[in-house]
This record gives C-alpha cells, sequence and structure tokens, in this order.
C-alpha cells in the first residue's frame, strides 16, 4: 500500500497535479528572500533578432582588443611594425591570461598566407604583439583574410 499523497507509479501523472508553488511549504531555516521567488517569474526569455537585451556591464568607451593591441604599439613599437599593424581587423584572446596556455589571434585583411607576399608582415605583427603582451606560456598565431596562417610566436 502507498501512503496517501505519494505518487503512485501505475497512475498517471496527470491524476496527480503538482501543489502550485505558493502552497509549498517553507523549508526550515531557508531564507525568506526563497519564499519570495517561489512562484515568480524568473525574467523574460530573451531569444532571437529583435528582442531587447540587457546592457553589458563595463564602461561605455572601453576599446576593443585590436585598438588596445594598436595602441600600445602607436606608443612603443618601430615604424614597420606600425605600419603592419594598420591591416589588423581583429584580436582576440588578448585579454584572457592563465599563463598556463594562452593562445592570442590576430586577424588581418593580407592575404597570401604563410608562402605569400605579407609574411614579413605578418611576422612583424606578432613580434609586436611579444612587445605589449606577457605570459609563461602564450602563442600568438596572426591570420590572412582568408582565416590561413600568416606567422606566430610565442609571448
Amino acid at each position: 500500500m502507498i501512503p496517501r499523497g505519494t505518487h503512485d507509479p501505475a497512475v498517471p501523472a496527470a491524476a496527480h497535479p503538482a501543489p502550485p508553488a505558493a502552497a509549498l511549504p517553507r523549508r526550515p531555516g531557508a531564507p525568506a528572500a526563497e519564499e519570495a521567488r517561489r512562484g515568480q517569474d524568473r525574467g523574460p526569455r530573451l531569444r532571437g533578432p529583435g528582442k531587447d537585451r540587457p546592457e553589458k556591464a563595463g564602461p561605455a568607451d572601453e576599446k576593443s582588443q585590436a585598438e588596445q593591441f594598436r595602441d600600445c604599439v602607436a606608443e612603443n613599437g618601430t615604424d614597420t611594425e606600425k605600419a603592419a599593424v594598420e591591416h589588423i581587423t581583429k584580436v582576440t584572446g588578448a585579454d584572457k591570461r592563465n599563463d598556463i596556455l594562452d593562445a592570442a589571434e590576430v586577424f588581418t585583411d593580407f592575404s597570401g598566407g604563410l608562402m605569400g607576399p605579407h609574411q614579413g608582415e605578418g611576422k612583424l605583427i606578432a613580434s609586436a604583439f611579444t612587445s605589449c603582451y606577457e605570459s609563461k606560456n602564450g602563442l600568438v598565431t596572426v591570420y590572412d583574410k582568408d582565416g590561413e596562417l600568416l606567422a606566430n610566436a610565442n609571448y
């Protein structure tokens, strides 16, 4: 015999309606905030284009990683590094360092890959990156506009 008020697996779930959230007993020692949250909507689900999304926390004038890298080279780089850095379109991974395996990627508008005419500029960008960023075990990879490897260096 199954005690009264428990679920009998032989009876369909529809026959055992769940009690409303407000009717659930308060757990002894539970904070009042937990009790207040029961039955409340957890907020809107934002999906798809055109939905209002909450603003990201942080300063509104925060620079992208590519702009930060360009600024560093503008202050400390050579003239040839400064010219090469003008071709950078995107930088990723420069802001997350853990000194275990840091992998930064620099994307450019160059073409031709490792054996192409811009391989030298790719090496200059990688060298400039090692001057601006420091890691115990970092690898920066420079890519051309087609995603092909231009150069890489440890930093």
